[in-house]
């Protein structure tokens, strides 16, 4: 950490700079002594990756910007946020604190904060990015968090854990025993610190892989922003043996979040209705999709599924739904030949449970990308193949 980095003229600097063209700026002579273009350019970098994901720390001035990889694996501000509404108490752990994003707003929420960070550069910056932002109740451990809890004699109201997903070759992993720390090794000791424990996990991994890893999963978390799965939280209660609650949100801005809470028996016992495509139709956002509540879904919104492996929703009146809605123009039998009789030259097309992906549809019947007109490519109650000619409600 190169604290040259922070004054004032090196700052006026890289926020002047923060649309440059980097291959160049590398290629220039230096521009100040104390820093190289190397370290400015890694600060222009990450400040720019920050400006919509971590808007806080774009916008304070001050803040030291760890390399690009870390704004990348971080926490956004809006997850970061929701985190923190399910945390209660005096006390958190945030055993891979990392650049602190996290932390940061638990400390918002708790009376004292334990920020554990290993890599000794981040955990200083860490340090210094809480003394900016006024964060005066995060107590700041150089060092493993694992070996924290063990040598502190202190229980806590909550542990939360972000293992790394990333291999000794840097490659992206999935699977619980393939990250670092290897959670299921250490559940004994989380529970003898916490009675609360908090686990941020691939968003692709299964469900039901987690719940046979994990001990005591109380709820699952799945949260979208803009339709995209970007996270996969377990909150475990020690000696839970309740229902687990699944509870899918998916955030579009503030002022619209779509939230389907659901235990999984009640998925189980839910028996859907079937039925050609009607008036609309109703696709569910990405966290219910996650989620494997097909059935449920249909129940709770009366509506009837197109096809028991589809995943699409129809009625004959509009009804309220967690996802993206349709006003039925069209309906046709699949054939190869079927598209170049209509004559849509562009559309915005999806596909579910049908043998062709979209790229190649798009390329059979010379369809465009965008525009006003949506193509559903999916099989029907009769498990015939069919084509939905929709607009958007």
């Amino acid at each position: 950490m190169n604290k040259n980095l922070l004054k004032t003229g090196i700052q006026e600097f890289i926020s002047d700079k923060i649309d440059t063209d980097i291959v160049s700026f590398l290629l220039k002579r230096p521009f100040f002594e104390e820093v190289s273009n190397k370290e400015l350019a890694q600060q222009i970098i990450s400040k720019k990756k920050s400006k919509t994901k971590l808007p806080t720390w774009y916008k304070t001035p001050k803040i030291y910007f760890p390399d690009k990889l870390h704004i990348e694996q971080v926490s956004s501000e809006t997850t970061a946020r929701y985190k923190a509404k399910i945390v209660n108490g005096k006390s958190l752990v945030d055993v891979t604190g990392g650049f602190g994003v996290d932390t940061n707003f638990f400390a918002l929420k708790m009376d004292v904060i334990y920020h554990c960070e290993k890599n000794r550069d981040l955990s200083r910056i860490a340090t210094h990015n809480f003394k900016v932002l006024g964060r005066k109740n995060i107590e700041v451990i150089s060092g493993d968090g694992l070996r924290f809890l063990r040598e502190s004699k202190l229980k806590f109201d909550w542990i939360y854990l972000d293992p790394s997903r990333r291999d000794n070759q840097n490659s992206k992993v999935v699977f619980l025993s393939d990250c670092s720390p290897n959670v299921t090794k250490h559940l004994d000791l989380l529970f003898q610190k916490s009675n609360n424990i908090m686990i941020k996990t691939s968003p692709i991994l299964d469900l039901s892989v987690g719940i046979k890893e994990l001990k005591f999963v109380r709820e699952i978390h799945i949260v979208s922003l803009k339709n995209e799965v970007k996270e996969l939280l377990w909150v475990l209660q020690a000696n839970f043996n309740g229902e687990i609650v699944v509870k899918t949100v998916n955030i579009a801005n503030e002022q619209k979040v779509d939230t389907f809470n659901f235990t999984l028996q009640e998925e189980k016992s839910a028996l859907p209705n079937s039925a050609e495509p009607q008036n609309f139709l109703y696709e569910p956002n990405s966290a219910i999709l996650k989620s494997g509540a097909f059935s449920l879904l249909a129940a709770r919104y009366s509506l009837s599924k197109l096809n028991i492996h589809s995943h699409l929703y129809t009625s004959n009146e509009l009804k309220t739904f967690p996802g993206r809605k349709f006003r039925v123009e069209k309906v046709w039998s699949y054939s190869k030949k079927i598209m170049k009789i209509v004559g849509i030259k562009k559309a915005n097309i999806t596909v579910r449970n049908f043998p062709e992906n979209v790229d190649s549809l798009r390329k059979r019947f010379k369809i465009l990308e965008g525009g006003e007109e949506y193509i559903f490519f999916t099989t029907d109650v009769n498990n015939k193949k069919i084509i939905i000619h929709c607009k958007k409600v």
